[in-house]
């Protein structure tokens, strides 16, 4: 049996998570009680008659604060029963939450008369961070559409059915923000950028003309090289710890030329250990 526990905060995604996971064939329960969740799986796993492969639970801050609070234990009797879960929890910034609630008109959850937007968003940052802290793999919507979203659970929840982990190199500018929730991040601003030529700033660091100009400079290929050798080091000993999720980030000013040569560099050549990675140019989608 596969499980994945899909939470995190309202307006992150997560009906969205719920519904692409649905479409490819888990039985999903959204708002589910935490209480309830080891039996359900239980009488899940053994229905002697057609016993379910593939469950997605939705878990929000509607459930009872002290609920949320017995998350952890919840998930020790899970492991307990021997049963293959993943925990996936979106946020967003408040910023974007507020923006998307305006935009639909919808009211939030644990919204009252006596409590602005802002407040409840930042009262249920509060009672889900029991989840959060569990979370295997957390992903931050703030710059995805759906479509994206709809993609990046493909590719990281979906297709991730081995054992191994999934390991995503995610390029970035660093004046869009950082990837919050990245295990490394690194910074390689101090590189010679490209930008500066005027014949090179339409194009990114997958042009050939890009590479040679980063090629050429000897700092570019001590980073790549400095960058690679921490890597080597690191990346086995998350995978010891059994981590299903590792996600790197490599950011330079506008994450166009710099950081998306060295991630495609760096990629391929860690592909040749670590099958199971994943590439992403967040600017240039």
């Amino acid at each position: 049996m596969n499980l994945i526990i899909v939470s995190g905060l309202s307006g992150s995604g997560k009906s969205i998570a719920l519904r692409l996971l649905e479409d490819m064939d888990y039985y999903c329960v959204d708002n589910l009680p935490i209480s309830m969740l080891p039996a359900l799986i239980k009488e899940f796993h053994s229905a002697a008659s057609q016993p379910r492969k593939n469950i997605a639970i939705g878990v929000d801050a509607r459930n009872i604060p002290a609920s949320l609070n017995e998350f952890e234990s919840c998930l020790n009797e899970l492991k307990g029963n021997k049963i293959n879960y993943k925990v996936f929890y979106l946020e967003a910034n408040d910023e974007t939450i507020i923006k998307r609630f305006s935009e639909t008109r919808r009211k939030h959850p644990l919204s009252q008369s006596n409590m602005s937007l802002s407040e409840a968003i930042t009262l249920e940052r509060k009672l889900l961070e029991p989840i959060a802290y569990c979370a295997d793999l957390r992903f931050d919507t703030s710059l995805t559409n759906v479509h994206q979203l709809r993609e990046r659970i493909k590719e990281r929840l979906v297709k991730n059915d081995d054992a191994s982990t999934s390991i995503l190199i995610e390029s970035f500018g660093f004046k869009h923000g950082a990837p919050i929730n990245a295990d490394f991040v690194f910074d390689v601003r101090c590189l010679s950028n490209p930008h500066w030529m005027p014949e090179l700033r339409p194009q990114t660091g997958k042009d050939k003309a890009v590479i040679n100009f980063l090629e050429s400079n000897d700092d570019v290929k001590s980073m790549y090289h400095d960058i690679l050798q921490f890597l080597e080091k690191w990346i086995p000993k998350f995978i010891a710890e059994n981590r299903s999720y590792m996600s790197i980030a490599i950011g330079c000013t506008g994450g166009q030329h710099r950081s998306v040569y060295l991630t495609e560099k760096i990629a391929a050549t860690l592909k040749k250990h670590y099958p199971n990675i994943l590439v992403r140019h967040r600017e240039l989608e």
